[in-house]
């Protein structure tokens, strides 16, 4: 066979491409070349696929003379990663006619060790969907990226171990045994880190993080060092619901692209603390390659932020676009790309550099220092968020109590309700939200069922204090998720006024 043609996969940002796999040998001295945008991953792919196929009882190209050349297509877009050698190597093997099979409706994935075993490779969950949404009938993938790639159903995945595996199945089907795997996504009984039973005190800050649990608000959490901030920013992502299908393979697919996923697949949602230091990239996203930043990575979960004002002026000020609009688009001289960034903002951080203004202790920052370490915080990020939550120093005598409060298991089954009860109410108006934080503001009345009493009361509030649109509206959906909480059909003035006691920012701030 001249030329032959088979098919493999990359993921390209967050989604998959179908690459065609073709090789042509032709008579002359001893040559393999790669083309097609390769990058130094997949032109290093010739010397583990010769010595993958010397190894697995085949003749290798380097076993006479021969030109070989490898064509990656598109050829306009640039191939990235190690996860070509399979199909080159099998490309090679249909080309040189030490292998015979039908080729089509099949998909090759894997990068192979010298000894032709498989290794893991990342970013597979997208190239599967792609390739079940384009036709295809069979993936052939490394065993250790079975279950990944199982998440995705109604497409035959074939585990592998190695290239030779690989061979006796092309040659005959029966050589593979299908076991029947299937995932158990309603088996979710982890431990957290910190349980909210384990929480000595804070019992207003416990219900003011409930309530951001329940309706997917953002939070700020200031108070002096060592009150329990970090430990109530932990305690939280411990009662958000497990979740749903759809969110896992997108969650998971963000992972796997970046090459960071741990486990088989992500099941709770994602928990992302980068340090203060983090450079504006990495929190962002972007680089040489337009990779996804840590806003990214904590899609359908929690993203914390502790010391905020410590953080580059650039990152705080960044978190504009995805607080309102749960994306992030980046624009840079390479090309542009917009990434999903639905997450909860979790902030934490001290009244002043020393951590002692505003309380018993005495604090030793100049006015000036103490006025530009909170002005860091700019009046837009504190308008998209939705609750300022003081958090205060707990009595000795509490911290040594054995009484206990809910733990995280009844109160994420109470977050479950009030979700599931805000998501009824949106299919009966057929509004197209799950969370009261993503109202729009042209439903915001009709989706808030606001008693007039309560819209009265609002409206004279929000005269005396100046309070902006914006706030306005993230007062209402504050206050739908308080009266969801409490299992109340309209909105009325308590929870109005205890949403008004969340946004406003305190004369410490």
């Amino acid at each position: 066979m001249p030329v032959a043609k088979i098919k493999s996969g990359q993921s390209e940002l967050l989604s998959g491409t179908i690459i065609d796999v073709e090789t042509d040998l032709s008579r002359g001295l001893f040559a393999f070349s790669v083309v097609g945008l390769p990058d130094k991953a997949v032109e290093e792919a010739k010397d583990r696929v010769n010595s993958a196929i010397k190894n697995s009882g085949f003749d290798s190209p380097k076993a006479k003379n021969q030109k070989v050349v490898i064509s990656l297509a598109p050829a306009d877009i640039k191939k990235e990663g190690s996860h070509f050698d399979l199909p080159i190597a099998i490309s090679y093997l249909l080309a040189s006619e030490q292998l015979n099979f039908e080729t089509s409706k099949k998909l090759f994935l894997g990068e192979l060790a010298l000894d032709g075993n498989l290794r893991k490779i990342s970013g597979v969950l997208p190239i599967v969907k792609k390739a079940k949404e384009t036709g295809f009938l069979e993936v052939f993938i490394p065993k250790e990226n079975e279950k990944e790639a199982r998440l995705i159903k109604d497409i035959k995945i074939i585990p592998v171990e190695s290239l030779e595996e690989v061979i006796k199945i092309l040659k005959d089907p029966k050589n593979y045994k299908e076991n029947s795997f299937e995932h158990d996504f309603e088996t979710n009984e982890t431990t957290p880190e910190i349980d909210f039973a384990d929480i000595k005190g804070h019992e207003s800050a416990k219900r003011a993080l409930t309530i951001a649990a329940s309706g997917g608000h953002n939070v700020l959490m200031w108070g002096p060092p060592g009150t329990g901030k970090t430990m109530l920013a932990k305690a939280l992502a411990s009662i958000l619901p497990p979740l749903s299908y759809e969110d896992i393979i997108e969650a998971t697919s963000i992972h796997s692209v970046c090459g960071i996923l741990n486990d088989d697949f992500i099941k709770t949602p994602p928990f992302r603390a980068p340090h203060h230091t983090s450079s504006h990239v990495a929190i962002v996203g972007g680089g040489a390659h337009l990779r996804p930043g840590e806003i990214t990575l904590a899609h359908k979960g929690l993203l914390f932020l502790d010391e905020f004002p410590e953080f580059d002026r650039r990152v705080i000020e960044s978190l504009r676009e995805p607080l309102e609009e749960r994306k992030i688009r980046i624009a840079r001289a390479k090309g542009t790309a917009t990434f999903p960034a639905d997450f909860i903002l979790v902030t934490a951080m001290n009244p002043c550099p020393c951590g002692n203004f505003g309380t018993k202790k005495s604090c030793d920052c100049p006015p000036l220092t103490v006025l530009k370490y909170q002005r860091k915080i700019s009046g837009p990020i504190i308008d998209r968020i939705d609750m300022n939550i003081e958090i205060g120093e707990v009595e000795h005598k509490t911290l040594s109590s054995k009484e206990k409060s809910e733990s995280s298991k009844e109160v994420r089954e109470k977050v479950s309700r009030t979700r599931e009860k805000q998501l009824a109410r949106f299919q009966k108006l057929s509004l197209p939200y799950k969370l009261n934080k993503e109202i729009k503001a042209k439903h915001i009345m009709e989706a808030s069922l606001i008693t007039e009493s309560a819209k009265n009361l609002l409206n004279e509030i929000s005269l005396k204090l100046s309070i902006s649109p914006r706030s306005y509206h993230r007062i209402i959906r504050l206050a739908r998720t308080i009266a969801d909480l409490e299992e109340k059909e309209n909105v009325e003035n308590p929870h109005i006024l205890e949403a008004i006691q969340y946004r406003q920012k305190k004369e410490n701030l």
